[in-house]
């Protein structure tokens, strides 16, 4: 089958197959030797099953387009992620994205006209490889080949990353109903360019005023709903900003601040 056109591909995936037994029933899943697949992305798509783990390293925010969706953010910049070191290996002990756990696979429509996913996989990872070094996706022979457990966990992970996905924008569709998101902004000064402030733009957030000044009721019906403590998650994260600004200025990888108007 014809791999996925390339504009339509998800973050980091460069290509997409179809996985199974007939043509992959020899291949291996190995470990990757690094992290260079995400060394220059800076925001990384998050679920709000995760908000609770990742506001422990990561600032949260949302996209700002017209539906806004949550990222955890590795960096401030383009192409700046502070949490790959030179040799593009990801900083231990903090939170990993599911979102990156998952690559190289994903539950793809592999036709536009059915809601049917299959087990996709980009072939282009460097990972998933014909050998007997690695994690066996495929077992027996012939017709009987069937799944591994391994396989199967795969599947399992991904379609529980899709049904948070759908929680996800259930999360978001009531913050754009309840009209708490706002256009964010954050001004970082440093000790050494007091009038010089850096302004980070372009993302959306919670409007922390709105968020007080609303309903009972509604508040309520956040609290049962188990979203208040996903929008405090959020808002606590924020603190962070800072924290990966200064990542960057130790890293040599801060732009110079906007002029002043």
């Amino acid at each position: 089958m014809a791999s996925a056109p390339k504009p339509q591909l998800p973050l980091f995936y460069n290509d997409l197959l179809p996985l199974n037994s007939r043509d992959h029933g020899d291949h291996v899943v190995t470990a990757f030797g690094d992290a260079s697949f995400l060394a220059d992305t800076h925001a990384i798509p998050l679920t709000v099953d995760e908000f609770v783990d990742a506001q422990r390293n990561y600032p949260i925010v949302f996209t700002a387009n017209d539906s806004p969706l949550p990222i955890a953010l590795m960096g401030l910049n383009e192409g700046v992620n502070t949490f790959i070191d030179k040799e593009n290996k990801l900083e231990p002990g903090v939170y990993v994205p599911a979102y990156i756990r998952r690559y190289p696979f994903i539950l793809a429509k592999l036709q536009s006209d059915s809601e049917d996913m299959s087990l996709c996989f980009d072939p282009k990872s460097g990972v998933v490889v014909e050998g007997k070094e690695g994690n066996a996706l495929f077992e027996g022979e012939g017709e009987e080949r069937k799944a591994t457990e391994y396989t199967n966990n795969i599947l399992e992970f991904c379609r529980r990353f899709e049904e948070s996905g759908q929680r996800t924008k259930a999360f978001l569709e009531k913050l754009t109903e309840l009209d708490l998101l706002m256009d964010g902004e954050i001004a970082i000064t440093r000790n050494d360019m007091p009038d010089k402030p850096f302004v980070y733009r372009g993302f959306k957030m919670v409007d922390e005023k709105k968020l007080r000044e609303l309903a009972t009721d509604k508040v309520e019906e956040l609290n049962k709903s188990g979203m208040l403590m996903l929008i405090h998650a959020h808002l606590f994260s924020m603190n962070l900003m800072r924290m990966v600004f200064e990542r960057q200025t130790a890293q040599g990888k801060v732009p110079l601040p906007e002029a002043k108007a």
